[in-house]
């Protein structure tokens, strides 16, 4: 088996790549904290005129949200480079024309989702609306669905409940035709820089063991990502891309699946002595300790 090299030059990747898809957590920022040497690198970059993009399977924030917060850590990127997961799930409804079903879609989730299905027209119930709400169990007692749902969209949801897994499950067993679909299943993200924390496996896993169903994913690892910016930019060398990310399952994955280089940097969710075990499949073509690495 191929082993990963260790990147010690950063002329070894940056010369063979012209577009760079970065991660965000655990590779550009832990929580709030910005890790060292990444203004400098996406300065760098920039100025060697390669193509930036930010793929995150983070859902809780839209596109304008993840403007803000780059703009908050002092990072100046423009909208049109960022995708989360929130997006995804809003472009897969977009290219299977859900609108025109006239149904509409249940949010298990924060409000980056619930904000690009407006932007896109696509009615929804759900989100943050039903953070508080709480279920009787007893005699003669029941959640009541809405029969117009044809889709529920599960991501990384703090207010997470029993009132959510029983609407999502009822819409989903009880709903003809009603689709499935996570924005990721990673089970454990950056979202602090103290330590990690249980990601939207755990919420996607809840609706899978209570219905018995397999969800449609549109974050990475999934191609649907890909293939939009391929189309969108115009990109035809996917040779000389490189997915850069924390994660081997998603992140590395992503990049592996559809043709990119991949490069796995070890300040997130992935340790070496994981990146080098016997169990591990999944082989990058570089590693570095952070992206400061990129400076040389």
């Amino acid at each position: 088996m191929a082993t990963p090299a260790k990147l010690s030059s950063p002329a070894d990747l940056l010369d063979g790549t012209d577009v760079f898809i970065f991660d965000c957590d655990g590779v550009l920022w832990r929580g709030d904290v910005v890790i060292d040497g990444v203004p400098e690198v996406l300065d760098k970059l920039r100025g060697m005129g390669k193509k930036i993009f930010f793929v995150t399977n983070n859902s809780t924030k839209s596109r304008k949200g993840y403007k803000g917060k780059f703009e908050s850590l002092g990072l100046q990127v423009n909208a049109e480079e960022i995708f989360p997961s929130s997006f995804a799930a809003a472009a897969y409804f977009e290219q299977t024309k859900f609108k025109d079903t006239g149904k509409k879609v249940y949010v298990v989730g924060e409000r980056g989702i619930c904000e690009e299905l407006d932007l896109i027209g696509v009615p929804w119930v759900g989100g943050e609306d039903d953070a508080d709400k709480k279920v009787t169990i007893a005699r003669g007692c029941k959640v009541d669905h809405d029969p117009d749902v044809g889709a529920v969209v599960v991501g990384f949801d703090r207010y997470f409940n029993y009132h959510k897994i029983q609407y999502a499950r009822l819409c989903l067993t009880e709903n003809p035709g009603c689709q499935f679909i996570a924005t990721n299943t990673d089970a454990a993200a950056n979202f602090t820089d103290v330590q990690m924390w249980a990601g939207a496996r755990s919420m996607v896993g809840s609706i899978q063991g209570c219905t018995g169903k397999e969800p449609t994913v549109v974050g990475k690892p999934s191609p649907l990502m890909i293939e939009y910016l391929a189309t969108k930019f115009g990109i035809t060398d996917r040779k000389r891309m490189c997915m850069v990310g924390d994660r081997l399952d998603t992140d590395m994955l992503f990049g592996l699946n559809n043709g990119l280089r991949t490069c796995l940097t070890l300040s997130g969710v992935t340790t070496e002595e994981l990146l080098f075990s016997k169990e591990n499949q999944i082989i990058p073509d570089f590693y570095a300790n952070t992206v400061a690495d990129f400076l040389g």
